[in-house]
Order: structure tokens, then C-alpha cells, then sequence
């Protein structure tokens, strides 16, 4: 008998040891995984932070060019508006990229910023757009007020939720981490 109990321990220490081993394989792996996801936010949010530079560079070259054509200042310093507020998106979503690679947490807060931002984009958009349009039909000038007031709908849900976020009592407004370290398993 004492043979057998000899023989389940062997068993058991040998069973610890490939476990143990594949813990340690388990770390390299998302140790990996989170360098991987971690690369990931920083080209993204280089590629946001570029991308916005370029759009605000070409926005005013097109601007100038516009504002002195035919196509008047009116035009042109709308389509500047446009592209501008497109920068401003970009620009804060960079920063929500930022700041989840210093704290990894994700907030909540500049995503309901830029979908304010996005929707008065587009009620901006829709107006400059049917205040050139020659002839303005019935249908188009309803569909017009459709999209208007959808928009202003969303942007009001979204600022009635960014002041229920910031009205939360303080110890609710701790940050929710996104992912789980790989050094904590």
C-alpha cells in the first residue's frame, strides 16, 4: 500500500509541475497579448493625431482657396466649420487614447462629448447644405427638420447622461478598468 500512496504523490508533484509550467507559459503569453494591445493604442492614436493635423491643414488651404473663387466666403468658412468640429472629434478621441495608455481605464465622458460634437456637425452640415440647394421641395425641407430634430433628441440624451456622470457620487466615479493585468494572474 505504501507503494501506491508513494506513487499517487509522484503523480501529484509531477501534475503541480506541469501546471505550474503552463502558468508560466500562460503569463509569457498575455504578457505579450497586453505589449501587443498596448501598441495597438499608441499607433492608433498616432494615426488619429495625424490624420487630424492633416485635415486642419488641408481645411484651411481649401479654405483660402475657396473663400477667394467664385464659391464665396459663405461657403467656404462653412465647409472650414465642418472640417474643424471633425478635427475637434478626432482630437478628443486622440486624447481618450491618451488617456486610457496613463491610467487604463476607459472613461466614458469624451465619447458622449464627441457624439454631441458629431451630431451639431451634422445639423451644421444639413443646413449649409439646404441653404444652397436652388429649389428647397417640401419632402426634402421635412426630411430636413426629421434629421434637425433626431439630432438635437441625441445631443440632448447625451447631455442629460455627461450631467448624470458628473453628478454621480464620488466614490462611483472610480474608473473601470478596462482589462485585467497579466502579471496579476
Amino acid at each position: 500500500m505504501r507503494g501506491v500512496g508513494g506513487c499517487n504523490s509522484a503523480f501529484f508533484s509531477i501534475l503541480k509541475e506541469k501546471m505550474r509550467d503552463r502558468t508560466e507559459s500562460m503569463k509569457q503569453w498575455l504578457g505579450w497579448m497586453e505589449w501587443l494591445d498596448r501598441w495597438g493604442y499608441i499607433t492608433a492614436g498616432l494615426s488619429l493625431l495625424v490624420l487630424g493635423m492633416l485635415i486642419f491643414a488641408h481645411s484651411w488651404f481649401a479654405f483660402l482657396v475657396s473663400a477667394t473663387q467664385k464659391a464665396g466666403l459663405l461657403v467656404a468658412g462653412l465647409k472650414l466649420l465642418n472640417d474643424l468640429l471633425l478635427v475637434i472629434i478626432l482630437l478628443e478621441l486622440f486624447r481618450t487614447v491618451v488617456r486610457f495608455l496613463q491610467t487604463e481605464i476607459l472613461a466614458l465622458e469624451p465619447y458622449l462629448a464627441v457624439g454631441i460634437i458629431a451630431c451639431t456637425r451634422r445639423i451644421l452640415t444639413g443646413s449649409a447644405e439646404l441653404s444652397h440647394l436652388p429649389e428647397v421641395t417640401n419632402e426634402l425641407f421635412n426630411r430636413y427638420l426629421m434629421d434637425v430634430g433626431v439630432n438635437v433628441a441625441v445631443i440632448m440624451v447625451l447631455i442629460i447622461a455627461v450631467f448624470l456622470i458628473r453628478k454621480r457620487p464620488d466614490h462611483a466615479t472610480g474608473p473601470i478598468p478596462t482589462t485585467a493585468r497579466a502579471d496579476k494572474f
